[in-house]
């Protein structure tokens, strides 16, 4: 079952595609990477290899336009783009949580995050930010040190969009929670990987006591979608028991 639905968001003063496959299970926002669409999991066949959990019941899954990605790739100043990711963090939250919570008829649903390369920093971003309502975040082939695209940015809005940023001074009731969640970072280490971003991750989510798991697929794995669609099933299959309830 696949559901396609838009909406204008006023944070980011656009309209944005959201769209779900499945009827029933566990909610899976899987972020696409840097320039794609809300449909760009499926015309890569991601959303086949998984179509046996969503089949099953065990999982729902739903994808969002990469906004803040697009504008970056745009060309954007980076006062802008750093806007733009902050902008497009507090939609994901006051927005896309609360219509998969509506969708799920469950208003404290927890929801797993789930993305590759770019879709990667989302979902790390997005479950260290707002563990309140992420449960775990699926990290593939993670580019997370965002100062490449936008060197010298140093505003807040910058700063509060990135992990690398605010992880280190995390602290009070929003770290408790995220010492409660878990971050899986998988990475190859073939053709235009670098494992060493996840393992700069891990170090810090360590340093702060938060679950977390590296995960090398070895030399023969690529920045690419065999890679993703290799990882994202088993991955899936090891936070989705198939006896867990769901709504």
């Amino acid at each position: 079952m696949k559901e396609v639905t838009r909406w204008y968001s006023d944070r980011i003063k656009q309209e944005v595609t959201v769209v779900r496959w499945g009827h029933f299970g566990v909610p899976v926002l899987l972020f696409p990477t840097a320039g794609g669409d809300a449909e760009e999991i499926e015309r890569f066949h991601l959303v086949r290899v998984i179509q046996p959990l969503i089949d099953a019941g065990r999982v729902k899954i739903y994808s969002v336009d990469s906004v803040a990605g697009r504008t970056i790739l745009e060309g954007n100043n980076s006062r802008h783009c750093a806007w733009m990711l902050n902008q497009y963090q507090n939609f994901i939250r006051f927005e896309m949580v609360p219509a998969i919570r509506m969708d799920c008829k469950d208003p404290e649903m927890e929801v797993i995050v789930a993305g590759a390369s770019i879709g990667a920093f989302n979902s790390l971003a997005i479950l260290a930010r707002f563990p309140d309502v992420f449960r775990a975040a699926i990290c593939m082939s993670g580019t997370y040190d965002m100062d490449r695209f936008l060197p010298g940015e140093t505003s807040e809005d910058y700063y509060y969009s990135s992990p690398l940023h605010f992880l280190p001074n995390l602290a009070g009731e929003t770290l408790d929670r995220l010492r409660k969640r878990f971050v899986l970072l998988a990475s190859g280490e073939g053709r235009a990987e670098n494992i060493g971003e996840s393992w700069r991750v891990a170090r810090l989510l360590g340093e702060k006591g938060v679950p977390n798991r590296v995960d090398s697929w070895g030399a023969e794995w690529h920045h690419d979608w065999p890679t993703w669609r290799n990882m994202m099933p088993k991955y899936l299959e090891e936070l989705v028991p198939a006896t867990q309830p769901a709504g």
